[in-house]
């Protein structure tokens, strides 16, 4: 017996070895096919009756088309900037560029940022000194590398839909033997585990989803009244982003930045980066750890300190599977640990 699970453990060990660059993939793939579950499940008896290899491939191309979406308008728009920076710098060189109106409209130290777009971009002879100051190589390179990384990551991501895929199919399959297995190895207790981990994904990535959507439509309403220039479509890429850590941030500061470099007033551009940051603070802080916590039945501080330990510990995947540990965790403590002993001698 010894042998046998000594054997079992190197073979499981040497698989996860093999497949460590395709874990994160998985692990992804199999997030989305826990959550999306019952979703898929409603899909496929209203498309082919059930679960089918036909229903699984249409919902994860439709998993695919909803994920692709907003990554495709992100590019979109920074290749569009791209095309303004190039012009911008060969003007630069050329003739200077004129400090811009909106500059001396900002709340914060317009002085000092006029002066120093003085001293370094009007004059067309000091442009050209900064601008060669910026090491081309270092950039190319970044770029290289930035491009290296962007096809590894669609790559991982079109592995993830394949297994994804294969999950779906294969899902009732899966998790039967998986619960068999549990069974096996640690009892009745095993299901129970199993069964509030499957709780805690569900509950965490739903809540990451809701709260992302209220979210961007908070902050979009802000670029509304504050007549930001493609107010749509920076509402949608903010509530993709929103499920990423600092990704609305990021897209509400662009956001102001565009404000204020189009003509909008430097007071609407920094209101819209404080109302953006208000929303986020908010949400992130309170809002969402309250909402995985009762989705996850987590204690508020478990669930805070799943979400941001996890993303700590394991990047953007910890947000997922941190609350999901802290919820394994509270299942082994509460009914392996403290479960009640009953006497087989009676009375």
């Amino acid at each position: 017996m010894n042998a046998r699970i000594a054997l079992a453990l190197a073979l499981a060990a040497l698989g996860l070895w093999t497949a460590a660059g395709f874990l994160p993939a998985l692990i992804w793939a199999a997030i989305l096919a826990t959550t999306l579950w019952p979703l898929y499940t409603t899909f496929s008896q209203r498309i082919t009756s059930g679960p089918s290899t036909a229903a699984a491939l249409i919902f994860t191309l439709i998993v695919a088309l909803v994920l692709f979406t907003p990554m495709a308008l992100a590019i979109y728009q920074i290749a569009e900037q791209g095309d303004v920076l190039v012009g911008w710098v060969k003007r630069a060189g050329e003739s200077g560029v004129e400090v811009p109106d909106w500059l001396a409209r900002l709340p914060i130290a317009a002085e000092s940022l006029q002066q120093w777009w003085r001293n370094n971009l009007s004059d067309p002879k000091a442009a050209t000194a900064w601008l060669k100051t910026i090491n081309m190589d270092d950039a190319s390179n970044l770029l290289r590398t930035f491009g290296a990384q962007l096809l590894h990551r669609l790559f991982l991501m079109f592995f993830s839909l394949v297994a994804l895929f294969v999950l779906l199919r294969n899902g009732r399959l899966l998790a039967s033997r998986f619960l068999e297995t549990c069974d096996k190895l640690f009892g009745e207790a095993g299901e129970g585990l199993m069964e509030k981990m499957v709780q805690a994904t569900r509950g965490t990535v739903n809540g990451t989803v809701l709260v992302a959507a209220g979210e961007g439509l908070l902050i979009g309403v802000g670029y509304l009244i504050a007549g930001v220039p493609n107010a749509i479509i920076f509402t949608i890429l903010t509530t993709a982003l929103a499920m990423l850590p600092f990704g609305a941030w990021a897209a509400f500061s662009a956001a102001a930045l565009l404000l204020a470099s189009s003509g909008g007033s430097g007071a609407a551009a920094a209101a819209v980066f404080i109302w953006g940051a208000i929303v986020m603070f908010a949400g992130d802080h309170f809002v969402w750890p309250t909402l995985v916590g009762d989705s996850a039945r987590l204690p508020f501080l478990l669930a805070f300190v799943g979400i941001f330990g996890g993303l700590a510990a394991f990047g953007l995947m910890g947000l997922f599977l941190g609350p999901v540990i802290m919820a394994a965790l509270m299942v082994v403590w509460r009914e392996w640990i403290f479960r009640p002993v009953v006497s087989d001698t009676a009375a």
